[in-house]
């Protein structure tokens, strides 16, 4: 693709304000850890849930999606949006918990949840394992993603350019902090969006528009069109079978730990809820980022993804690697100013998700090993000169990682394999005053362990099974429901053969957070001047219409683009129903 003079202007600018805000908020984030981490927890609801956003939607994003839908059909999208059952979870069951907790990383619950010995070695190992490897590979895949943007794009090197974007990332959000990192989110968001929908308005223009492009799939895919086009696997789907669907909407939504996805809220997300101002701005918060992340932005990427199925049917690069069919889209269909503004959104998509991981990463790193453990005496100075050395290590070892994935997906099936199983304990560590440190040790070594079991011994020819296409999707639903059989006998028996937390940790935890009575009636009753605002069956009404104002939502767009105007409309109306009677539920409380 060559990019004229207009687009390597529009990049400049892009990198010149994303520095400029980074350097706005540097004497702010230098105050303190609090200031650096969490803004001074005076962060409104719409620009956490924007950032959360931003957060989520990387450069290798488009790509993982576009992999999906040319695999799978639209339904394939099952694997992320049963997720929408966790994340409408996490907003009505425990972003209040999280706010009132007063922690500064989810790690740092483990210290006032549970006690003794096993209680550190939880922290330090979940600091250490959250905040390099796990950021190395998330940070690789994004790192991926751009390298393959840029391989395609740009005449220059791309590992040079991605040295660029590396450069300008850790500057603003090592400088600015987590306030830097909002600010910034909040642009790039807006940038990566008008990006996304150009080029998918270009794209689906190039095979003949909506109309053309579903005709395209039927002459290019014969009667395998029907399937890429429906909303739910068909019994003939070529890719995912209605028994990884079930496993998907039954189970993988509790059971399973991805970053950004934890039952219960954690990691950057739960980074947003610490830094809001209030309870209900926390909640309000991951509410926004919900809505948006699985209504706003997933049609833009699956109409071009399908059009570049169309487009370059028969050619075997793609065949290959179908994630290339996004980025060659870009080099093929874009004029000359869009190339500029996609190439920019790229990079704001890559940046915002990089950004998030360094602040978010190098929060364990300081905030649950260096100062509790290695130097606690230190100055704020001192703890904020750490953190931004931390954020380096974490850049260097993301691209490390990066030169060894072959393909974004794959860094998907691993972040999922390693944390099936585990999502229980961490739901239930909040409603159930018996589970314990031991509980959650023993859950990852057991979901880590059956994991690797699977896949490297056992493998899909231990089930009679392939490992491609349908099987491969069949052997991941069997992988979840083993693992998380296994995961849950294991650290439920651990629970029960170990100590609890010692009582006065205990009733702490309760006044402090304030959980339900149902799961803590032993502790209730050392405390009986606890007051509960809200108990679990208002909650549960509040999920409910959560998940329909999300599912209606993105199906209703769907209609309207590649199905029935009437249906779509009477779905999207459903969904401002259910969203209005969320919003009325939620009013003086």
């Amino acid at each position: 693709m060559t990019l004229a003079r207009l687009d390597w202007l529009i990049v400049t600018v892009y990198f010149a304000l994303s520095l400029g805000v980074g350097l706005m908020f540097t004497k702010r984030a230098s105050r303190s850890t609090e200031n650096y981490f969490l803004a001074g927890r005076n962060v409104p609801w719409w620009l956490a849930g924007i950032s959360i956003v931003a957060t989520t939607f990387a450069s290798d994003t488009p790509l993982l999606v576009t992999g999906i839908t040319a695999r799978g059909g639209i339904a394939g999208n099952w694997i992320w949006w049963a997720f929408v059952l966790s994340g409408m979870l996490t907003v009505f069951f425990f972003a209040r918990l999280w706010r009132r907790s007063g922690v500064v990383t989810d790690v740092e619950f483990v210290a006032i949840r549970y006690s003794g010995r096993a209680a550190h070695v939880l922290r330090v190992f979940r600091a250490v394992y959250l905040g390099l490897p796990i950021n190395a590979i998330i940070g690789g895949a994004v790192t991926l993603g751009m390298v393959k943007v840029l391989k395609s794009t740009t005449g220059v090197d791309e590992w040079t350019a991605v040295g660029v974007c590396i450069a300008v990332t850790v500057v603003y959000s090592t400088l600015g902090g987590f306030m830097g990192v909002l600010w910034t989110d909040f642009f790039q968001f807006l940038l990566a969006m008008a990006g996304s929908i150009a080029l998918a308005v270009f794209a689906v223009g190039a095979v003949g528009g909506l109309g053309g492009l579903q005709d395209g799939l039927v002459r290019t895919h014969g009667d395998a069109a029907a399937s890429l086009l429906t909303f739910f696997p068909r019994t003939d789907g070529a890719y995912l079978p209605l028994l990884t669907l079930a496993v998907f909407l039954a189970v993988q939504w509790w059971a399973a730990v991805y970053p950004g996805a934890e039952p219960g809220g954690g990691g950057y997300v739960a980074q947003r809820m610490f830094a809001s101002r209030d309870e209900k701005s926390s909640l309000l918060a991951v509410l926004t980022f919900n809505i948006l992340h699985y209504t706003m932005r997933p049609w833009p990427w699956i109409l071009t993804g399908l059009a570049s199925m169309v487009y370059y049917a028969g050619n075997t690069a793609v065949a290959a690697d179908p994630e290339l069919g996004y980025v060659k889209m870009m080099t093929d269909v874009l004029p000359h100013g869009w190339r500029g503004v996609m190439l920019a959104a790229f990079g704001a998509a890559y940046m915002s998700t990089i950004s998030t991981q360094l602040n978010w990463g190098a929060s364990y790193l300081v905030n649950d090993l260096y100062r509790p453990y290695i130097r606690k005496d230190a100055s704020e100075h001192h703890y904020v000169g750490v953190s931004r050395v931390a954020s380096v290590l974490i850049m260097i070892l993301s691209a490390l990682v990066a030169l060894r994935l072959g393909q974004v997906t794959r860094a998907l099936d691993i972040l999922l394999s390693i944390g099936a199983g585990t999502g229980l304990v961490f739901i239930l560590r909040w409603y159930w005053w018996r589970v314990s440190a031991w509980s959650e040790i023993s859950a990852m070594i057991a979901a880590t362990v059956t994991s690797l079991v699977l896949q490297l011994v056992v493998g899909p020819e231990g089930f009679g099974l392939t490992s491609t296409g349908r099987d491969a999707q069949i052997f991941f639903a069997y992988s979840i429901l083993i693992t998380t059989a296994v995961v849950t006998v294991v650290w439920l028996s651990v629970t029960f053969l170990t100590p609890p937390t010692d009582e006065q940790t205990l009733v702490a935890f309760y006044r402090h957070t304030r959980p339900s009575r149902r799961g803590w009636k032993p502790i209730a009753a050392l405390a009986p001047d606890v007051r509960i605002e809200q108990e679990g069956w208002v909650s549960l009404r509040q999920w409910i219409a959560g998940c329909l104002t999300v599912y209606l939502s993105l199906f209703g767009i769907g209609e309207l683009l590649l199905g029935s105007a009437p249906r779509g409309i009477a779905l999207i109306a459903g969904s401002l129903v259910c969203g209005w009677w969320i919003l009325h539920s939620l009013r003086d409380k």
